[in-house]
């Protein structure tokens, strides 16, 4: 498990504590996020703090303009994003990636919480399709932004350069809006803008992890499993992956990984992804992947321990 320098940790736990008074809240579980959650910090990066938090008087819920349900705060090194407990408790029924990696991080700044018991039922009670979905997004929508180069139509859509030709241009389109895979853009088309992207080895590692996840699901699924992803990349590289891809697929993703620990993150290098692999199908057979997912009775039970872990 990542250790944490007890001078860091000091400088967190002084941040919770300030939040708490600030919006007169209590935060009964604050962990590790980003980087740090999954293996990939160098040196300098910044700490990543996500946290649950319930308010002090409950009776907010019920007042007119409800209470606040997300909490930002930017501190020197220190990113810290905060849910309310019942967003928190939202997210994780709908088997959010995001609530899930907050729950399953391997590092904890403050626990009078224990999550062990949530953690155990939602990696058994979590719908797959619906996580799925949420990693199949963070890759193919990470990659238009950061990997391909792309037009952008006066509206703000974005098409993919397939190929430049004397003419114009060859793009990706989404098929269900015009019935075609790619289309043709001349040269002169005013309505459309050339935007070159920047593809650093932070953006090729965030599309790999992502991809990777989802099609690690979808293959364990097959086999009746639906295997989570360790949250430590590395590990799963070693351990996970080769079940599933590739020796070039896994060696391209270590080698994102240890130049990203090498404080090489904001290197450019290209697409190390490949567009097609960054796009894991949009649809998987329901039949197979669908579950019921998590129990709204057994979720508000949790709730309840969080809140009573701090009122």
């Amino acid at each position: 498990m990542p250790t944490v320098p007890p001078a860091v940790r000091s400088r967190i736990e002084a941040c919770l504590a300030d939040l708490e008074a600030t919006h007169e809240i209590a935060i009964p579980l604050a962990v590790a996020r980003g980087s740090r959650s999954w293996g990939g910090a160098s040196a300098d990066s910044d700490y990543d703090v996500g946290f649950v938090f319930v308010p002090d008087d409950l009776r907010q819920y019920a007042h007119l303009g409800g209470t606040i349900e997300t909490i930002d705060d930017s501190r020197a090194e220190i990113e810290l994003q905060g849910l309310s407990v019942r967003n928190f408790a939202s997210l994780l029924a709908d088997s959010n990636e995001s609530a899930l990696d907050l729950l399953r991080s391997p590092v904890q700044y403050r626990m009078q919480f224990d999550p062990t018991d949530l953690v155990e039922y939602m990696t058994r009670a979590y719908n797959p399709i619906d996580l799925y979905h949420d990693w199949r997004a963070i890759a193919s929508t990470n990659y238009r932004k950061y990997l391909s180069d792309h037009l952008v139509r006066s509206d703000d859509e974005i098409f993919p350069i397939l190929e430049r030709t004397a003419e114009g241009y060859v793009v990706a389109c989404d098929s269900d809006e015009t019935g075609e895979e790619t289309m043709t853009v001349g040269a002169d088309d005013e309505r459309f803008t050339e935007t070159q992207t920047k593809p650093t080895v932070k953006r090729n590692l965030t599309i790999t992890r992502a991809a990777m996840s989802a099609y690690y699901l979808t293959a364990t699924g097959d086999d009746g499993a639906h295997e989570l992803p360790v949250i430590d990349f590395g590990t799963f590289l070693d351990e996970q992956a080769p079940t599933v891809f590739e020796a070039d697929r896994i060696d391209r993703a270590r080698d994102l990984l240890e130049r990203k620990r090498r404080g090489e993150g904001s290197a450019v290098v290209g697409d190390q992804v490949d567009r097609e692999f960054a796009h894991p199908p949009k649809r998987i057979d329901p039949e197979v992947h669908a579950l019921e997912g998590p129990n709204p009775k057994r979720l508000n039970a949790f709730v309840d321990d969080l809140i009573g872990a701090v009122q």
